[in-house]
């Protein structure tokens, strides 16, 4: 047992330092034991990614107390990753619940010592049902094992409950493996992020999976002008619609140039008698109305500009017709930036 000095008998200073030590010692031992956990992974593991992906039916996820929290997130991040997966309570399942497992199911059980008594009905009603199991457990000869068809261990370690009690270790090595097992799942579905996009439209990964021409501005809003036009007139334009930025043309609508605020600045003597293709930048940065919101924010961050025309549409040469521009400001609008 690891039991710490009374924190009334420090000085404040020297209880913060226990304290340190003490959050740093429990990330330690978690650490470890997933290493661990990642050198005695043995091909069960393979066995239970091919059950995943070749299930008829839906995943059941379970587990009692602390496990039983685990086995519900395990099952949200199946769902959200293309394997349609419930959690079903185990106290519940023996009040009815049962009735959530039909054939062409599968049982994901969760119990670190295998031995959990609330777990029995849903093992004997899946027997009953011909339903596979993947146990996830510390004990090889327990009750679960033996009825598991595919068996995933977790080392022995210690808790890193200072009484060796508490569930830790144990707890953060299940959710390890059930991480593992979903994005190996996955992976060999080959879930794109058009697929989890589907999936998972709201919060701040539907926000970053959305399509620039989601948020772009478009038709009038956008400050698009011929490459013959005053200098004079582009600053009008550029004011009145306060992007900071016009894209230039050609006689054939495709995009040729930008101008900035900047460029105003370094051209400042030819804003009275140049025109928009003298103070034009060439060769700007662009995207494509399909492409994600968090890819036109990182190429406006890796270029350090404010501003991004969206290129594509049916104009001549199609990819180079501005279609509308995007701003770091709609980004931090919805809150990616």
């Amino acid at each position: 047992m690891r039991y710490g000095t009374d924190p009334s008998r420090l000085s404040p200073e020297d209880a913060r330092a226990a304290r340190l030590r003490e959050g740093r010692s429990v990330i330690a031992i978690e650490a470890a034991a997933l290493s661990r956990l990642r050198e005695t992974l043995d091909d069960s593991f393979a066995d239970a990614v091919e059950l995943l992906l070749t299930l008829p039916g839906r995943v059941i996820v379970t587990g009692m107390g602390k496990s039983g929290h685990i086995a519900r997130k395990i099952a949200a991040t199946l769902a959200s990753t293309g394997t349609p997966a419930l959690f079903v309570h185990p106290a519940e399942a023996a009040h009815g619940d049962l009735g959530m497992m039909i054939p062409g199911d599968a049982l994901i059980m969760l119990s670190n010592s295998g031995g959990t008594t609330e777990l029995k009905p849903m093992i004997g009603h899946a027997a009953v049902l011909g339903m596979p199991i993947i146990a996830i457990s510390a004990r090889r000869n327990s009750t679960l094992m033996r009825a598991a068809a595919i068996r995933l261990m977790l080392p022995a370690a210690a808790e890193a409950c200072p009484a060796n009690i508490a569930p830790t270790t144990s707890t953060a090595m299940m959710l390890a493996l059930g991480d593992a097992l979903a994005m190996a799942t996955m992976h060999e579905r080959g879930l794109s992020r058009d697929g989890f996009q589907a999936l998972h439209p709201g919060g701040t990964i539907g926000l970053r999976l959305m399509r620039v021409a989601a948020v772009m501005h478009c038709d009038e809003e956008m400050p698009v002008v011929p490459a013959d036009m005053s200098m004079r007139e582009v600053v009008l334009t550029m004011t009145r619609l306060t992007f900071g930025i016009a894209g230039v043309v050609d006689d054939a609508g495709r995009l040729i140039g930008v101008i900035t605020d900047g460029d105003l600045r370094r051209h400042v003597d030819a804003l009275m008698t140049g025109t928009a293709r003298d103070v034009m930048t060439h060769d700007p940065i662009t995207i494509g109305a399909a492409s994600f919101a968090e890819d036109a924010l990182a190429l406006m961050n890796d270029h350090k500009i404010t501003a991004l025309f969206v290129t594509g549409g049916d104009g001549a040469d199609g990819q180079d017709v501005p279609v509308g521009v995007v701003t770091i400001h709609d980004f931090l609008r919805l809150g990616l930036a």
